[in-house]
Parts: structure tokens; sequence; C-alpha cells
């Protein structure tokens, strides 16, 4: 069975918010959308722990990956639909 291929996405970390439970962090892919990650603690951060986890975050880069889109299915269709077409 083929393992699906799965795409990096890099993503530079702009800013890193302090949250209730954790940090959103907010920055730009080089597709040049924003992206936002909701980053949650199971425990309670105190204020020195907070202050020295928001600027290490705030001076990150995150990859994410994620499946490549099926998208070859589709094209292969379109392409057997045009060439059954009537030659004019």
């Amino acid at each position: 069975m083929d393992r699906p291929q799965y795409e990096p996405l890099q993503i530079e970390v702009d800013a890193a918010r302090p949250e209730p439970q954790g940090f959103m962090l907010t920055g730009q892919g080089p597709d040049h959308i924003e992206y936002q990650l909701d980053l949650r603690f199971e425990m309670p951060l105190d204020p020195r722990t907070r202050t020295v986890l928001g600027e290490l975050l705030s001076h990150s880069d995150l990859t994410i990956s994620r499946r490549a889109p099926d998208g070859g299915g589709l094209v292969q269709a379109l392409r057997q639909r045009r060439n059954r077409a009537p030659q004019q």
C-alpha cells in the first residue's frame, strides 16, 4: 500500500500572542497567506515561563506538512474526456 505524500509548508512566526491556556502564533507562509496556530498547554504557566516561551516562539519557524492534493485523478479524467470529444 502506498503511503500518502505530504507537502511541507514552512511558516515564519511573526507574533506569539499570549492566550489564557497558551499562545496564538501567527505568520505568513510562502504562499503569502497568513496562518494561525493555537498552541494550548494542559498545565498553568507561571509569568516567567510564559515570557520565556513567548520570546522563543516569536523567533521560530513552523513546518506543517499536509497531504498532497489528489488532483491527479481529476486531471486524468478531464484529459480523457477532451480526447474523446469529436474533432472538427
